[in-house]
């Protein structure tokens, strides 16, 4: 059995599945790892939605990116940030505050990534699924998500139809500061885009010629999502 630092530090994105179900008592592990991570204020602001209708799973995927492991995966995990629930409970709550966004995003994140180590130490696999926030207003009326409820991330889960290689990770050095916040250093940063290209070379599938420089220069050179705010506001959040 693996130390959980070694199965950390080995976690590689699993996008193939073979056909084998996960029993129902890995999944009440899995779940059950999820809940028992950590929640700011004791709120438990979040909803996890376990999508098991093939229609719905295929309008998902359909919604969010045409990625086909949300339909091939034996289990698809919906991960929302809930306040709903407590002005049920609570109905002169007060809501609408970023805050309550960045609680719930906070939350959701931590019991995902207990969710994923959880079902990685029983022989599983995963990977996230951010593409859900591409039309989440149109999912949140297939799931008949209710104001106050946001989709934020999908997990798939399943038997790991593939072997990929770790993705290396920026040095430490450009991620750990100590006391202050410190400069880019650019040695570091041209050693890893170095290590970033040999990687995408020698990938089994896949293969490209991209530095990491390269790649946020991509990604943060376009608009990211600019309805979110809009779509954020509708549903109660960031009012305040």
């Amino acid at each position: 059995m693996k130390s959980v630092i070694d199965q950390i530090r080995g976690h590689r994105s699993i996008r193939a599945y073979s056909d084998q179900p996960i029993s129902p008592e890995q999944l009440d592990a899995i779940l059950a790892a999820a809940q028992q991570a950590p929640s700011s204020s004791f709120l438990q602001a979040v909803s996890i939605i376990r999508i098991t209708d093939k229609v719905l799973r295929e309008q998902i995927m359909h919604l969010a990116a045409e990625q086909p492991y949300i339909t091939a995966a034996a289990e698809f995990l919906l991960f929302c940030a809930d306040f709903n629930r407590h002005v049920q409970i609570v109905p002169e709550a007060k809501t609408g505050f970023v805050e309550q966004l960045l609680i719930g995003a906070t939350d959701a994140a931590m019991m995902g990534q207990n969710a994923l180590v959880a079902a990685e130490s029983l022989g599983l696999g995963g990977v996230y699924i951010g593409a859900v926030r591409n039309h989440p207003a149109e999912i949140g009326q297939l799931l008949g998500l209710p104001e106050l409820v946001i989709p934020l991330f999908g997990l798939c889960l399943g038997y790991p139809a593939q072997d990929p290689q770790i993705k290396p990770r920026l040095p430490r050095g450009l991620v750990v500061h100590e006391n202050q916040y410190q400069p880019v250093n650019q040695v570091l940063l041209d050693q890893y885009d170095d290590e970033m290209r040999a990687y995408y070379a020698s990938r089994a599938s896949n293969n490209k010629d991209q530095s990491w420089t390269s790649q946020i220069r991509s990604i943060l050179g376009k608009e990211a999502r600019p309805f979110m705010l809009g779509y954020l506001q509708q549903q109660g959040y960031c009012k305040k």
